[in-house]
């Protein structure tokens, strides 16, 4: 049978416990369901009768599908609004087109999209440059208009999402956006003496780099098979998800969709530990140690933990790991610290120049810190608490979750599985270190930096267990009061969640900040006008924009 191992936490774990828990044991709420929507509210409880800012509010309210319900901001800026219509796009992609969460893949997509705006703006800056053509593009101080520079981001993210995002659909997604925002999407123009031509220009300059990069968008790398970002490096995975040869070694999952069919998705994207980067030198510039094997007390101590968690999750915990995991909206690691950053453009009334640097810095470490992150995942190759679960209790009986609507009771160790919807039971890659966590901890940090100050100060409203399509009748109000505690956050929940054990969270932070340290000198070094621009490589050819 099942006996927890005695408890045995490092200063390190102890920490991230302490600072989640004083974070957010204050701010437990129960409320009543209007069963005529999808909105559950605070209605008979003391904290309708407080006034909530929606200025500090992440999410105006708690749905029961998870659906996040944004504040509006009038105020937003140019970028602001791009941002948005961005991650649009990358939630229609994930949710109606592709139907593909690929995380490593949206990060660059939101970095190209970042950079481009950047890129374009700075040739209205003093001393700003860009990243691809430094400083050739600067127009003289009479043209540094604001709307100038709108015009000139507005070209350069629509030609840098039509790149990044190639489906028909949301190319014509892209074009109708453009329109909206007051532009002619098939203006084509490269005169760099116009805006259009600014943007245009950026945006030929960005792919032409990204066509380079490592990742593979067109599927044309030597040694993949033909297919858009395609691994190139052979990785081959050492387990089937039927059959574990090697236990010390990933091991694939089979997903059930709501239809019944059943898949078993590979490694998602092996080389991306060999992307380019924008800040840092390389993926393995700050690889962490090795995580502890499968005989070392520490590990099996660590799935302990995890079994513990999956047995015993409140409310809150649910709510906890539901929010961190996020949804198609902000979509994924990337897009969640994107919406935090736009959470800080409404909470200090940024204008378009302050927008715009910021979200270039989040975007890009977030992009380097993937690059990083899978870098380690696949030297290592390690496996997930699920399959550590049968590994260390084969043939026994342990408490866990037994599924949508069935509670937690005991289940033979072979039928343990995080807390999660069957479509997409655990991320289809190796574990250490978690992605959730390395990219936190460098948002959070860049964040940080960028602003001064690790004070945030948000709440966001969740109802547990939607999810797992079995919400509750409560509303749990989340504090999101400093960027750091928001990252811990972050961790313990992959933890809580049954994604990782506590050793892939504490490298994956450490690995995050380190990459948002070394990456803030090179941002300001963008912004000052200091930076040293790498060649252009050529692509013999210039860019056509679609036509509708």
């Amino acid at each position: 049978m099942f006996v927890p191992s005695s408890i045995h936490i490092s200063r390190a774990v102890a920490l991230v416990m302490v600072l989640v828990l004083q974070a957010l044991l204050p701010c437990h709420s129960t409320a009543q369901t209007n069963t005529d929507s999808n909105v559950v509210s605070f209605a008979n409880h003391p904290l309708a009768e407080m006034e909530m800012n929606p200025d500090q509010m992440h999410y105006l309210v708690g749905t029961k599908d998870g659906s996040p319900v944004y504040p509006d901001y009038p105020e937003a800026s140019a970028a602001y609004k791009w941002l948005e219509i961005m991650q649009e796009v990358a939630a229609t992609d994930v949710e109606k087109v592709t139907r593909l969460a690929m995380p490593t893949i949206i990060a660059r997509q939101m970095a190209i999209s970042m950079t481009a705006m950047y890129d374009a703006w700075a040739a209205y800056d003093d001393k700003a440059v860009g990243t691809r053509l430094g400083g050739t593009l600067r127009r003289p101080p009479a043209e540094r208009t604001l709307a100038n520079k709108e015009e000139a981001i507005a070209y350069a993210i629509h030609g840098a999402m039509l790149y990044a995002f190639p489906q028909p659909e949301l190319q014509a997604m892209i074009h109708d956006e453009m329109e909206k925002m007051g532009y002619e999407p098939t203006n084509d123009s490269r005169d760099v003496t116009t805006p259009a031509g600014i943007g245009n220009t950026v945006a030929d300059a960005l792919i032409a780099y990204y066509e380079k990069d490592g990742a593979n968008q067109a599927g044309d790398w030597p040694g993949g098979d033909g297919k858009p970002y395609a691994d190139w490096t052979g990785y081959e995975c050492a387990n089937t998800a039927d059959v574990c040869n090697d236990p010390s070694r990933w091991q694939p999952k089979w997903f059930v969709l709501p239809n019944g069919k059943r898949f078993a998705p590979g490694g998602l994207t092996p080389q991306w530990g060999k992307v380019k980067t924008i800040a840092i030198e390389s993926g393995d510039q700050f690889r962490p140690g090795p995580p502890p094997g499968l005989d070392d007390p520490r590990m099996k101590a660590e799935v302990d933990e995890v079994i513990r968690y999956n047995a015993s999750l409140t409310p809150r915990q649910k709510a906890i790991v539901e929010f961190m995991r996020d949804g198609p909206r902000s979509t994924g690691q990337s897009g969640h610290w994107m919406r935090f950053a736009a959470d800080v453009s409404r909470r200090d009334k940024h204008d378009l120049d302050q927008d715009v640097k910021m979200y270039f810095a989040v975007a890009g470490v977030c992009h380097d810190t993937f690059v990083a992150c899978w870098d380690a995942k696949y030297e290592y190759d390690s496996p997930r608490p699920q399959a550590l679960v049968k590994y260390y209790y084969k043939g026994q009986m342990i408490p866990g979750w037994k599924g949508y609507g069935e509670g937690v009771g005991m289940i033979p160790a072979e039928e343990w599985k995080p807390y999660s919807p069957y479509y997409f039971v655990c991320p289809p890659f190796p574990s250490y270190p978690s992605g959730h966590s390395t990219v936190s901890a460098g948002a959070s940090t860049i964040l940080k930096l960028f602003t001064g100050d690790d004070y945030f100060g948000f709440c966001a409203p969740r109802v547990p267990g939607s999810i797992t399509h079995e919400p509750m009748d409560e509303v749990v109000l989340l504090e999101l009061p400093s960027f750091s505690a928001v990252a811990e956050m972050a961790g313990i929940s992959r933890v809580m969640g049954g994604y990782h054990p506590q050793a892939d969270n504490i490298a994956a932070l450490e690995l995050g900040r380190k990459v948002a340290n070394f990456s803030w000198p090179v941002y300001q070094s963008y912004f000052d006008g200091t930076a040293k621009i790498k060649p252009l490589a050529d692509r013999g050819l210039t860019r056509k924009v679609m036509k509708k």
